[in-house]
């Protein structure tokens, strides 16, 4: 394929997760607002349009939604998302493809 120059056309450009919206509830008492900044801070790096959003939540809340779906549950799983399944997620929310609920976690407490 050509842009009409002779030469190819470029590739698409990367996704930035433009029209991508996630809400993050996290229980603030528990200390989870630097979880919540850590990841969020890792998300706009990869992906700057993502429009990202926290709700205060219950006791030992850390719950992911993509697009209103839910992704990841601190209270199903017992830990945090690792932050590569949820870029992952990401990248498939911005490509239209469907989402799978990230299932691993890592532990919420780490003792030196």
């Amino acid at each position: 394929m050509s842009d009409g120059s002779g030469e190819p056309a470029a590739e698409a450009p990367p996704a930035t997760g433009r029209g991508v919206r996630i809400v993050v509830e996290y229980c603030k008492p528990c200390g989870f607002e630097s979880a919540y900044l850590e990841l969020a801070n890792a998300v706009k790096e990869e992906y700057p349009d993502v429009e990202i959003e926290s709700r205060l939540g219950g006791t030992g809340a850390f719950e992911i939604e993509i697009n209103g779906q839910l992704v990841f549950s601190k209270l199903e799983n017992g830990g945090f998302p690792y932050e590569k399944d949820l870029i992952e997620a990401i990248r498939r929310a911005s490509n239209g493809e469907p989402l799978e609920k990230i299932t691993k976690s890592r532990p919420p407490c780490v003792i030196l």
